[in-house]
């Protein structure tokens, strides 16, 4: 308010700062993410399932060394899949078709700022996906190795990928079909990504194109850095980096508001 030549006060009307907007609206993103019982059974209980149950009991063969030391890397992969792709592609797709995405385009938040905020939501859910799995995965016996720099590269591109793939889904596809697809594709890369099952039990010709999946590399990529203590991979890091800006770019032409 403003200070009249009376002594009275009159408003001043505007738009709070562009960094504030998306601050609470990433704060508002994620505590509706937090407290939707299906997205957080995705994205945190089925994950953590995984790990405990591969790890104490014998069902899938991961190869020589300890069963936790190869699934973390791939249940952290799973993770950040199901927030960034299925979980995101989900919800925005049901706030696209109920019309909460049209309305929040006509507020003074700008549409790249709300799509700013949902990946700030996205990666602050990450965030408590890591720091739970990691936990758990310490109290089964994981042994990590490796670059913590090159884990976390890994997971921001794979963020990246997966979060332009979810909202190109969200922004083209009615929200029924949105569901179904984003759960299939769940399920289908939970299988065939190398997340639980090791790629190299694949037909070797099956092996050339699953390796290319955004699952695969990043997965992959943190076995490799995690439980290997390779280098930088810059092989699974070159695959995510293509599906990031494919998938970023796509969603930014093609996502439609209404």
């Amino acid at each position: 308010m403003t200070a009249t030549g009376t002594g009275m006060y009159t408003p001043k009307p505007g738009a709070a700062p562009l960094p504030r907007m998306i601050a609470a609206q990433a704060l508002l993103e994620t505590k509706m993410l937090l407290r939707n019982g299906e997205q957080l059974l995705l994205t945190v209980v089925i994950p953590a399932l995984l790990l405990v149950l591969f790890s104490t009991v014998d069902i899938v063969d991961t190869g020589a060394g300890e069963a936790v030391d190869f699934l973390t890397p791939g249940v952290l992969a799973l993770a950040v899949m199901s927030t960034a792709f299925t979980g995101q592609a989900i919800a925005t797709g049901f706030e696209r078709r109920y019309g909460v995405l049209k309305r929040l385009a006509s507020s003074p938040l700008p549409r790249w700022g709300l799509m700013t905020a949902k990946t700030l939501s996205v990666l602050v859910t990450e965030v408590l996906q890591v720091i739970l799995l990691t936990v758990i995965a310490f109290a089964l016996g994981w042994s990590p190795q490796g670059n913590p720099f090159a884990v976390l590269l890994l997971l921001v591109l794979g963020t990246a990928a997966f979060s332009g793939l979810g909202l190109l889904m969200a922004g083209t596809l009615k929200a029924e079909a949105t569901l179904a697809a984003a759960n299939l594709v769940f399920l289908l890369l939970l299988v065939g990504g190398g997340v639980i099952v090791p790629l190299d039990k694949f037909p070797s010709a099956a092996q050339d194109v699953l390796g290319l999946l955004p699952i695969s590399a990043l997965s992959d990529g943190l076995r490799d850095v995690l439980q290997h203590g390779a280098g930088m991979p810059w092989g699974n890091l070159g695959i995510l980096a293509v599906w990031a800006v494919a998938g970023l770019a796509a969603a930014g032409k093609f996502f439609r508001w209404e």
